[in-house]
């Protein structure tokens, strides 16, 4: 059996405060990849009424994204949670808090780029890297959801999750080399600010698999 069911709250334990607020923080941290994805698809298309829409619905969900966590902080004060499940609860919330802030990041630099042409093939790299992240962030998602439910299944899908952060290892260097072919086509700042935004991507990927690490040591199973 597993060391503990940590996270029967996900199934269990609806109706207590403090965890559904976890539950709406977690699932609005991986939504905002979601929105990066959009905004940066869109810039590759021209459409920039879009990509600022997308920005600012990104930007407003990780202030939520912050309130929350505060809140969940704040409940598992008052709430009789064992130790072990406010532990764990609070690694996870903080780690999904760690990766919308490097959303928003990323988004901060799309938003600076709005008025620079970027060649193609760069943009192109960024939006394989965008799609990349969306695939890792909702198997995480997957993978907590299936921590309560079936821990050998959170593993396997942990393990779906470092796959995919190495693909976005890999089209991270490979961007990060293109770069260097367009010293002509863009000024320093410009490539400063692109190497940024592959940068915070290649950040959210590293955070997405140091959760599925910490949820595959949780659902080990003796």
């Amino acid at each position: 059996m597993a060391t503990h069911k940590i996270f029967t709250w996900l199934d269990l334990r609806r109706k207590s405060k403090t965890l559904n607020l976890a539950r709406n923080e977690i699932a609005m941290a991986i939504k905002t990849v979601t929105e990066l994805k959009e905004a940066i698809t869109a810039f590759a298309e021209g459409k920039r009424a879009e990509i600022e829409e997308r920005l600012k619905t990104l930007f407003a969900d990780e202030m939520t994204i912050d309130d929350l966590r505060r809140l969940v902080f704040e409940e598992l004060t008052r709430e009789s949670l064992p130790s072990k499940y406010r532990e764990d609860l609070m690694h996870i919330v903080k780690r999904l808090d760690v990766m919308a802030d490097q959303v928003k990041d990323a988004a901060r630099n799309v938003k600076i780029l709005l008025d620079i042409k970027v060649p193609s093939e760069i943009w192109n790299a960024n939006v394989k890297i965008a799609e990349t992240l969306v695939k890792e962030s909702d198997l995480l998602g997957s993978t907590i959801e299936m921590l309560s439910i079936a821990p050998p299944q959170a593993r396997e899908l942990a393990k779906k999750v470092d796959q995919q952060e190495n693909i976005v290892d890999d089209e991270y260097l490979k961007a990060k080399a293109s770069l260097s072919k367009y010293t002509k086509e863009l000024d320093f700042a410009s490539m400063i600010i692109l190497r940024d935004l592959l940068e915070c991507m290649e950040q959210i990927a590293d955070t997405c698999a140091d959760t599925a690490d910490y949820i595959r040591v949780l659902a080990v199973v003796k």
